[in-house]
């Protein structure tokens, strides 16, 4: 053996959430691993992902919930502060984007912390900075996340244009935005970004907000977008972006958008080939790893998060975190089933979905369903705008989207009816309190005929 080659019972590349509990758990349960990860030991979520962008969210939408006062219960002023914001993500969030005490919690569980990028080299082999070689006894867990897509637009590399990064990062609000993408990151922050007083434009090359998702979700953020002053411009492409000075101007078919900042906000992509994947027989050109229902990608290798292609979510992480660990210690476990998915946008009015959208389960030939209901008289009272709607297949659920005040919370009874397939008409015979948002789900039930 080479005097730099260093063995374990696991290597873990990446210690994002999924692969951060994955090395923990392991470490924990007496073998010996190594934690390989070249930014900080915890991942997008914490330092620019979940936790501070909802901190964002959070204080953006204190301001909206001032402005509401008015012909509600008196008269308010409301002065955004930026600082505030930016201190608490600093501070409380991410420490200065200092990993110190999650690595800490790591190796204090017995775990070999290995800073540093790491590719497959060979079957239980990785290469680190391409100087130090660890070989796996058991295998390797590839959790190494993603990274924002950034589209080949002429003009746009070498520009200082911003990712979710910058915009977490940024310690002052910009006079302008244009933000690239109307998927859920791009909508979440362009939203907070107008709250505290930046003029928004969103370039959006779907046909609506929130692609993803049910267009009735995106017709209702693109209305309360406009209510705020944001400009929506679906439909259209960015064709070239400058930037001279102190500014963008981002060209489209439809004319030019010129801003002080620009946010990139177009997806995420995990690079295989940077990782190395040919050298285990996988596809380097493929957008993710293919996994079986217990997360092997082959023999002695395992892969869980974003680079599975199951869903961007610290949720999917740790869940396929807790299928692979059972694997690897030969313990019996639940296999992995996405039927259930849930996901949600953290825009005012949030949007919260699971399952297939109406588009998906009649692309796939389901015996399709599917009903929607406004929020009623808890949206009158609130003076909210919102809806839920159901996609059925046959008599269950396929899916369903509850948009509106705590669309994600009024999302975990749906969850539960898709993961369970609980029959229409059991859910039907439930009692639904009244006024509630998630009384909106019996009228939902009642459209489905």
């Amino acid at each position: 053996m080479d005097a730099e080659t260093e063995e374990f019972d696991v290597i873990v590349l990446g210690l994002g959430p999924g692969g951060e509990e994955v090395a923990e758990s392991l470490a924990e349960a007496g073998l010996a691993v190594a934690g390989v990860e070249a930014a900080l030991v915890g991942g997008e979520c914490p330092y620019w992902g979940c936790v501070p962008s909802k901190m964002m969210i959070r204080a953006a939408d204190l301001l909206a919930e001032a402005r509401r006062i008015p012909g509600m219960s008196g008269e308010a002023s409301v002065v955004p502060d930026w600082a505030p914001v930016a201190r608490r993500i600093r501070e409380e969030a991410t420490d200065d984007w200092d990993d110190k005490v999650a690595a800490e919690r790591f190796t204090g569980k017995g775990g070999t912390l290995v800073r540093g990028r790491g590719k497959l080299t060979g079957p239980r082999e990785v290469l680190v900075d391409g100087a130090r070689v660890l070989r796996a006894r058991r295998g390797v867990v590839v959790a190494i996340g993603s990274q924002a897509a950034i589209p080949p637009i002429p003009g746009l590399h070498g520009t200082p244009y911003w990712t979710n990064h910058e915009a977490i990062e940024a310690d002052r609000v910009p006079e302008s935005l244009i933000v690239l993408g109307g998927g859920a990151v791009g909508a979440e922050l362009a939203q907070v970004y107008a709250r505290f007083g930046a003029r928004v434009t969103v370039i959006e090359a779907a046909a609506s907000l929130l692609p993803q998702e049910e267009p009735e979700a995106g017709e209702l953020i693109a209305k309360v977008f406009a209510d705020e002053g944001v400009t929506v411009r679906t439909g259209t492409t960015a064709t070239r972006v400058d930037h001279h000075g102190s500014a963008f101007t981002v060209m489209t078919e439809g004319g030019s958008h010129r801003a002080e900042r620009l946010l990139v906000a177009t997806g995420r992509r995990s690079d295989l080939a940077a990782l190395g994947v040919g050298a285990a027989g996988l596809d380097e050109s493929a957008r993710a790893i293919d996994v079986d229902d217990h997360m092997r990608a082959g023999d002695g290798l395992w892969a869980v998060g974003d680079v599975t292609g199951k869903g961007n979510f610290t949720h999917m992480a740790t869940y396929q975190a807790k299928i692979a660990l059972a694997d690897i210690l030969g313990k019996p476990g639940p296999t992995a089933a996405y039927h259930a998915v849930p996901r949600v946008t953290f825009t005012d009015p949030e949007v919260g979905a699971v399952g297939l959208t109406e588009r998906q389960a009649r692309e796939k030939g389901l015996d399709v369903r599917a009903a929607v209901a406004p929020l009623s008289a808890r949206g009158w009272i609130a003076r909210s705008d919102g809806f839920v709607k159901l996609v059925a297949d046959g008599n269950v659920l396929a899916g369903a989207t509850s948009a509106g005040p705590s669309g994600g919370e009024v999302l975990g009874l749906l969850t539960l009816a898709v993961h369970a397939r609980i029959p229409i008409e059991r859910l039907r015979s439930m009692i639904y309190a009244y006024p509630t948002f998630h009384r909106a789900i019996e009228e939902a039930l009642a459209g489905l005929g």
